[in-house]
């Protein structure tokens, strides 16, 4: 059951920290059946109600998870053991296409931005009591979604879009409820889900993001949120187009309890046109973050959504960091307003790269994916065989187990770092690695 390991504590949350330091340790590993309540509090000398307490705080941590009478287990991924650890150290020598972050040299520089935004707080100091989100600030952030066809809605600041998401499902959700998420998706949100105790429910994706009927199927099954990226999906590429928005718009009508979340983290990295779904709903929100187009060290997202999820979301916002630094909003102000990012210029650095590698391991008869974005998608047979030979050949990429949960496996390559004389050599390297593999969906 638990090995050698021996769990302490008087208090609930003195068993509980007990046992999330075995997690941590790595002394309790990812299944471990932990003893029935009652046993364990009579190992421990405390009433069984104690340890109760103890399950029931581990449970909404993402820690264990329980089955009934088959009692509770370790998650097979605890929330202390995040996603990002699933990785590969490049050794010297080794070029590092996994990380997943944006072509520095398509970043547009910062200091200026800065400098104005510095200038402003001169003639108006940031203080207590101001209102959390900058008036221009939110002035172009609502002409920017109004252009795409986003509902009218307020405007909220956050630190990152992950953070929005968190955000939003703590507005709504209590622990134990389920969330529809895409698979495989970005390991950040496949962490953080069961992190606040709710429970992912797996949703298979295409080239056109979440497929329709696993999203009714989760929805039918009690799934109280759907959590979906509209383009650049990581790390699949995947883009909502028109037609999959109206089969999604269509499932959402008849499910208008669903609290929706819409990731649009590809905005001005992407040339495909948005399809959003907000609105379809009676609680959503959407999120846009200027990590990919503006650099990851900014750390401001915004969402919009209905009047009473914006509410819930600042409002317990003004009980922790109160806001995003209204400095940092006008440095975004500054990067938007002065053209900062050519967005298409941008999507097609990217695309051209993206769209070669896709077509010289295509040429070798290897299936990959990567409709938009920076990353493509290769299914593999055997994850870390694949991996262990591209390391072998100076390559190394990321472990799609990062990324999946009941998905079938793959690795992904980052192509933001690549250039077109580089696209060749990979493409050998991951077809060497992996070989040719008969037509599949990667969901």
């Amino acid at each position: 059951m638990l090995g050698e390991y021996r769990i302490g504590g008087r208090r609930a949350s003195d068993i509980a920290a007990s046992i999330e330091q075995g997690v941590g340790a790595g002394q309790l590993e990812p299944g471990a059946l932990l003893p029935p309540m009652r046993e364990l509090a009579t190992r421990l000398g405390v009433n069984p109600n104690t340890v109760a307490a103890a399950y029931r705080t581990l449970r909404e941590r993402g820690v264990i998870e329980t089955s009934g009478r088959r009692g509770s287990r370790i998650r097979s991924r605890p929330a202390s053991t995040s996603r990002g650890s699933i990785g590969i150290d490049a050794p010297p020598g080794v070029r590092d296409v996994s990380a997943g972050n944006p072509d520095i040299a398509l970043l547009p520089p910062l200091g200026e931005a800065f400098a104005a935004a510095a200038l402003h707080h001169e003639r108006e100091p940031g203080l207590y009591g101001q209102a959390p989100v900058d008036e221009e600030f939110a002035r172009l952030a609502r002409a920017a979604l109004d252009a795409d066809g986003v509902p009218a809605g307020p405007i909220a600041v956050t630190s990152g879009s992950l953070d929005a998401i968190e955000r939003v499902l703590a507005a709504h959700l209590r622990p134990g409820d389920s969330v529809a998420v895409e698979d495989p998706g970005w390991g950040g949100l496949l962490d953080l889900v069961p992190a606040l105790g709710l429970k992912p429910v797996p949703v298979p994706v295409d080239d056109d993001g979440p497929l329709a009927e696993a999203v009714e199927r989760a929805l039918a099954d009690g799934a109280r949120a759907l959590i979906v990226t509209d383009r650049a999906q990581n790390p699949t590429g995947a883009a909502i187009g028109a037609l999959r928005a109206r089969q999604l718009r269509s499932v959402l009508t008849r499910f208008p309890r669903t609290l929706l979340i819409e990731d649009d983290h590809g905005h001005a990295i992407v040339d495909q046109p948005l399809h959003p779904l907000a609105g379809t709903t009676d609680s959503w929100a959407f999120v846009r973050s200027t990590a990919k187009a503006y650099g990851p060290d900014l750390r401001v997202a915004f969402l919009t959504g209905d009047t009473v999820t914006i509410d819930r979301v600042t409002g317990r916002q003004r009980l922790g960091p109160g806001w995003v630094s209204r400095l940092l909003q006008r440095a975004v102000v500054h990067l938007w307003a002065s053209g900062a990012v050519n967005a298409q210029a941008v999507a097609d650095s990217y695309g051209r790269r993206r769209e070669a590698l896709i077509h010289a391991l295509a040429e070798h008869g290897v299936d990959a994916y990567g409709r938009s974005g920076m990353n493509v998608w290769v299914p593999v047979p055997d994850e870390t065989g694949a991996i262990t030979r591209l390391l072998q050949t100076g390559w190394a990429v990321a472990p799609g187990a990062r990324f999946r949960m009941s998905a079938p496996p793959g690795v992904r390559v980052t192509v933001s770092h690549l250039a077109l004389d580089d696209i060749n050599a990979v493409a050998d390297a991951v077809a060497s690695a992996v070989g040719p593999a008969p037509a599949r969906s990667y969901g």
